[in-house]
């Protein structure tokens, strides 16, 4: 995988060179070689004799996964249907192979063993064909490095989001949450390279508190521990489920989380790909309703294995065909569009080509195109990415604090979170009108083009597309530049700046500040001022929670202040 994510620090991993002959050190013969241990994908020819029966999913899918696609008319099919046992059991027989996993979806089985192991598979009258999934040496990848781009100033906002506001009220994510839509009831499965310290940072506390984290999957060394390896899920993981007021929240900071690791950055080899098929197979049967994946393929350690750009077709690497049957039974796949803007490559990479699923590119803070997004279309002429979010200098938390970092990593798994908001305050739609309506939602949706598909989608007008007849009102959907606001928040300075509403310019204003007791801390009186920015004087505050209640002749409105 390619991360999108562009101020990766990666753990360097060596990889692990084909065995060689040694010679006897006394008479110089060399000695026979260890063969050489690969995965391969074994297809098999069919699901005939196969004990599973559609008449019967539960043996095979939860009670959630089959709710999701009766509440969305999708029906069981026999690529639903695990594969034979009987002929599990066959390649298992055959000495020297260790089975890893199997695909219900491809009818297919992953294994490892050597090659004289897998030309013993190959006869056997149940298996198709065989792909193998990592070849050579695996040597380490070197990170990409953020394009060059002048520091921004993050947007003022709201004290509750603290650095994440732009990000968040740039889609209308806001609005949603102040509309109670945040996540609530829904399933969000991450798929990443690593969640290093999620069970230890306060951003992720009520996520663990509320047992809102149902589980964990490390595909890569077949257990459970995710807390570990590669920081890139933990960042991508606070622009979704964080929720730390006064300091970070996330687009969907109440949904329930599944996180799995599919990625070793060790590494890159198309084993990866048939990680991801085995996490989207399992998120399936779970019965979870969003994928969230910042992971992109196009380039491997050994070039025979590379796409080209014809083949981001929606029909040729394993994790697009993996992606594109995720959308078929009915959950909504958000994948980040690559950052191969600036490359030589410059297009989408898999599974970003898939048909059916929300590939997000990145904008700036400014709403324009971040250099490094990829750009579409897919090699058979559709529109990609779909739509676009915040993803130069977006805000993290990393598990050392809040900061920033650049890539279509976060503008995903950021859009992501909206889009599981807006299913959930629209639950009677299918996966692709909930795809459709952000389409039409967005900032482009009437000329969409290759570089930012349909635009910058937006909560309230996909809400009220989707809702006619209970409309939400779109005054609350106030752009950045419209909202009241005190900043620099969270603050470790005894000068701030109030960032003046429409409604609080021109007109003397009451300023009082109260501790997280209620008690007055400090009273201002502030001559009208026609500018946005209006400079406090030092306000010498003790560490914590303040409330800002800011007054004018016609209009009171409180933001929050958090001092560290």
């Amino acid at each position: 995988m390619r991360f999108s994510y562009l101020l990766l620090l990666a753990g360097l991993c060596a990889g692990v060179s084909p065995a060689r002959a040694a010679s006897d050190p006394v008479t110089g013969t060399p000695a026979r070689a260890i063969p050489t241990v690969r995965r391969h994908l074994i297809y098999f020819t069919n699901k005939t004799g196969t004990p599973f029966s559609l008449s019967q999913p539960g043996a095979f899918l939860s009670a959630r996964a089959l709710q999701r696609r009766t509440r969305q008319g999708i029906a069981l099919k026999p690529r639903d249907l695990p594969v034979n046992p009987a002929y599990v059991a066959q390649v298992k027989a055959v000495a020297g192979t260790r089975l890893w996993y199997t695909s219900r979806w491809f009818n297919a089985a992953i294994v490892s063993c050597d090659s004289t192991t897998l030309a013993q598979i190959r006869t056997l009258s149940c298996v198709q064909g065989a792909q193998t999934l990592n070849r050579g040496q695996g040597g380490p990848r070197q990170p990409e490095k953020e394009p060059v781009a002048p520091a921004e100033r993050p947007s003022s906002a709201p004290a509750d989001y603290g650095i994440a506001y732009n990000q968040a009220q740039m889609i209308g994510a806001v609005t949603m949450h102040n509309a109670n839509f945040r996540g609530e009831g829904m399933q969000i499965a991450v798929f990443d390279a690593g969640f290093p310290s999620v069970n230890q940072m306060a951003v992720f506390a009520p996520l663990l508190q509320e047992q809102r984290l149902i589980s964990t999957f490390n595909v890569v060394d077949k257990n459970t521990d995710v807390f570990q390896r590669n920081d890139h899920g933990t960042l991508c993981l606070s622009t979704l489920a964080g929720n730390q007021p006064g300091v970070f929240i996330g687009t969907a900071p109440k949904a329930s989380y599944r996180l799995f690791i599919t990625e070793d950055i060790g590494s890159e080899h198309p084993v990866e790909e048939a990680n991801w098929l085995v996490a989207a197979e399992y998120a399936d049967s779970a019965g979870v309703d969003v994928i969230s994946s910042s992971l992109g393929y196009s380039t491997f350690d050994v070039p025979s294995a590379n796409y080209t750009y014809a083949d981001m077709n929606g029909r040729t690497a394993i994790s697009t065909r993996a992606a594109t049957v995720a959308a078929r039974v009915g959950m909504l796949v958000v994948n980040s569009a690559g950052n191969e803007g600036n490359s030589a490559w410059r297009y989408i990479t898999a599974p970003a080509d898939a048909d059916s699923i929300l590939t997000v590119g990145a904008v700036t803070a400014q709403r324009n195109h971040a250099a490094f997004s990829s750009y579409g279309p897919s090699a058979d002429g559709r529109i990609k990415p779909n739509v676009v979010a915040q993803g130069q200098q977006a805000a993290l938390v990393y598990p050392t604090g809040p900061g920033y970092g650049s890539g279509t990593s976060f503008s995903c798994p950021i859009m992501a979170g909206m889009a599981t908001a807006f299913w959930q305050s629209s639950p009677t739609l299918g996966v692709q009108q909930v795809i459709q309506f952000l389409q039409r939602s967005g900032s482009l949706a009437a000329n969409p083009n290759n570089t930012l598909g349909y635009g910058i989608p937006n909560f309230v007008t996909a809400y009220n597309l989707a809702n006619p007849s209970t409309p939400l009102a779109a005054a609350s959907a106030l752009p950045a530049a419209e909202a009241l606001a005190v900043y620099p928040n969270p603050s470790r300075e005894e000068a701030l700046f109030l960032h003046l509403s429409p409604a609080f310019r021109g007109t003397p204003l009451r300023v009082r500040l109260f501790d997280a007791r209620g008690t007055l801390v400090r009273e201002l009186q502030l001559a009208p001022a026609g500018a946005a920015e209006v400079r406090l004087p030092a306000l010498p505050l003790a560490k914590g929670i303040y409330t800002c209640l800011v007054s004018s002749g016609k209009a009171q409105q409180t933001v929050r202040l958090v001092k560290l």
